[in-house]
């Protein structure tokens, strides 16, 4: 091995001085180049998946385009359609219920730690049901509680409980599918 090589292994990339370390000012793009740098960012990120509007700014913010460039390319990302806050609610909605199991409250709080604003979270989630959730949860505990079955009664209740309620369930309908699956299991047995 070669003990006066310098620079970083193989596969790592070099490492630049940091705006801080050099003491100088961040170079300021003209706003033609910032603008195609918002579009670029724009296009890769919607390339990687949906994002909401908020987001998508966000993230052009941490690129360091100026705020009334980025606003400017979002709405007309959003005119033209590539940008579409309704649609992604929805898309989050399903995916949440479907694959995680999320009840209402936590879909909701997702999404508004997206930015997604209060009248769409609340137009796409309208249409989640309290019947609905009870389904969802008692589905849920039953897949679990097969998991469970040679704990103890208690030890299988707390635990339950606590899955459910991470989920995002109610208190009520927690005890309710809990007390439903704890049935099934025992009708089973």
């Amino acid at each position: 091995m070669n003990s006066s090589r310098r620079g970083a292994p193989a596969g790592f990339k070099k490492r630049y001085p940091s705006k801080n370390e050099t003491g100088e000012a961040p170079r300021k793009l003209s706003p033609e180049r910032q603008e195609q740098r918002a579009r670029n960012v724009l296009l890769y990120q919607l390339a990687r998946g949906a994002k909401s509007a908020h987001t998508l700014k966000q993230i052009l913010e941490r690129r360091e385009i100026d705020a009334e460039i980025a606003e400017a390319m979002i709405e007309r990302f959003i005119e033209v359609g590539l940008i579409d806050d309704v649609a992604y609610a929805e898309t989050v909605v399903n995916s949440r219920q479907k694959f995680k199991g999320l009840a209402k409250s936590a879909i909701k709080r997702e999404l508004n730690q997206k930015g997604v604003e209060a009248t769409i979270v609340e137009q796409v989630t309208s249409e989640i049901t309290v019947e609905t959730e009870f389904e969802m949860a008692i589905e849920l505990a039953n897949k679990r509680i097969v998991r469970m079955a040679n704990l103890e009664y208690s030890v299988r209740q707390r635990r339950l409980n606590g899955y459910l309620a991470r989920k995002g369930y109610s208190s009520s309908i927690v005890m309710a599918a809990v007390k439903q699956a704890e049935l099934n299991l025992n009708n089973a047995a």
